[in-house]
């Protein structure tokens, strides 16, 4: 299938869920993982942030109220009216794979279980895009299931999961320098942190 019917049936598939998938996140709690966005950010608060498959607007909501200009996208329409409801920040509907952005524009990216629905042709190019909106020393945090480099569908969702190794590849290859990875949930054996969260910078100049 051509990469825009993928992420389009994927798409399809959070339109009809939004209100199940809203009530089973909406309690999840990943302050780790915006500590580990805000934390990395080099230039005082209030930052311009983008919430990357922001959904129905949990963490979007979030960071408004810790002060900061935040933004969000999703491919999914029904995502985008709850954010704007849930969350009172501006929301843009956009397909990852055909992503419209500001050049230079955020101090940070928060890609919270969202890349990993990007099919691995397109994540190259996917990546570049996100670069070049981040200011130079900007940050990109992203958190995926973590696998053995497989991709391929799971029901309606096509999902891609990669090694740490693997995702420094693409990353570094798109001009991010690795700043910090881990697991979650924390304090579990490996074999029971499904989560690879990990923390990026923008270098200068794109490679």
């Amino acid at each position: 299938m051509e990469i825009e019917k993928i992420t389009q049936t994927t798409l399809d598939h959070y339109e009809r869920t939004a209100e199940q998938f809203f009530a089973g996140t909406i309690d999840h709690d990943v302050s780790q993982n915006i500590a580990a966005l805000l934390d990395a950010i080099d230039t005082p608060a209030p930052c311009t942030l983008l919430d990357l498959g922001c959904g129905p607007g949990r963490d979007l909501k979030v960071f408004r109220e810790r002060g900061h200009h935040a933004i969000g996208i999703d491919g999914a329409q029904r995502f985008v009216d709850m954010a704007r409801a849930y969350s009172g920040c501006e929301v843009w509907r956009q397909d990852f794979v055909q992503l419209e952005l500001p050049a230079q524009y955020f101090d940070g990216i928060y890609a919270n279980a969202s890349l990993f629905h990007v099919p691995s042709a397109a994540l190259p190019t996917v990546l570049k895009a996100l670069h070049a909106a981040l200011k130079p020393g900007g940050i990109l945090f992203s958190s995926n299931p973590r696998g053995h480099n497989q991709e391929g569908w799971h029901g309606p969702r096509y999902g891609s999961y990669y090694d740490y190794e693997t995702w420094e590849r693409y990353l570094t290859a798109a001009g991010f320098i690795p700043v910090h990875h881990y697991y979650r949930p924390a304090g579990l054996p490996r074999d029971q942190q499904p989560w690879l969260a990990s923390v990026w910078k923008r270098t200068e100049a794109r490679p």
